[in-house]
């Protein structure tokens, strides 16, 4: 069984980590703050360094924050990483970045996959992640039944750039959805409609998403807790603005100046679910 680097040990790399484990995987972790990664022992191995982390690894898996903490992982794993270990960075990031370290890996003998993930911290506990590959399909065949252990539904899409490309239109998706989830509720309220009971119509026919099954009752009953941070949202709203070239995309715009605006309230560490506030506000009007 191969040896996996797994770097970020936060709200989705922990239960991902530890499904590696599980699966018999021997598997070590980095986190930048060691008591994370620690909380993983003894299933895995904790370390305090990146370069402890990867250096016997076959595989080296990361989930991080931001773009810029992709590119800082990946400075130190360039430099001593085994040769020919396959290197799956499985955050949310830029797709031009992603080629970017793609085309660095391979002049310094590794693959490079982009793998980012949908399915928020309850697919991650349980296993069930989508998740969208880019790079070589070599390297992909490779890695597949690691992402076997966890997700559910894994998807090729062709060179490297392309998972996190689908990531940002997943995300586009969720915009627009968890928006029109925010809006309906907000609507049902103003017109003295019970929410709870709108809800369940809404999941009894075609109205129904993932968005409507889980975040419209924390919606109802204020309850912002992060399953996903509206920062690190935001940051993927962000991305996919940065790359849509010159498409026209209203929902998206929209969306992302809503969570600017909450950002702007001191509302970034709440869920991504926390968007009825900007609703919700407009009842004090």
């Amino acid at each position: 069984m191969e040896k996996v680097a797994f770097i970020g040990a936060g709200v989705m790399g922990k239960p991902m980590a530890l499904h590696l484990a599980e699966a018999g995987y021997e598997v070590t972790v980095y986190n930048r703050s060691f008591e994370k990664a620690k909380a993983l022992e003894p299933h895995a191995k904790a370390v305090r360094t990146i370069q402890e982390c990867v250096k016997d690894a076959d595989i080296v898996c990361s989930i991080v924050g931001y773009p810029s903490d992709v590119l800082e992982v990946y400075e130190q794993v360039f430099q001593t990483a085994k040769p020919h270990a396959i290197l799956m960075d499985m955050t949310t990031s830029s797709p031009t970045l992603a080629k970017q370290l793609y085309h660095r890996a391979r002049a310094l003998g590794f693959s490079m996959l982009d793998a980012p993930v949908t399915g928020g911290d309850l697919g991650a506990i349980r296993g069930t992640l989508s998740i969208m590959v880019g790079g070589d399909f070599e390297s992909y065949e490779i890695v597949y039944p690691l992402l076997e252990k966890m997700g559910k539904r894994i998807t090729y899409m062709g060179e490297a750039g392309l998972g996190q490309h689908t990531k940002l239109a997943n995300q586009i998706v969720i915009a627009g959805n968890i928006a029109g989830i925010a809006e309906a509720l907000s609507y049902c309220q103003k017109n003295g409609l019970d929410s709870t009971k709108a809800l369940s119509v809404f999941g009894g026919g075609s109205a129904q998403s993932w968005q409507a099954d889980n975040n419209g009752p924390k919606m109802i009953v204020k309850d912002y807790r992060p399953g996903f941070y509206i920062k690190h949202y935001l940051k993927d709203l962000k991305l996919a603005i940065e790359e849509k070239l010159d498409l026209e995309l209203p929902v998206l715009e929209k969306v992302t100046a809503m969570y600017e605006k909450l950002v702007a309230l001191g509302h970034q560490d709440l869920g991504t679910q926390a968007i009825i506030e900007h609703y919700l506000a407009q009842f004090q009007a």
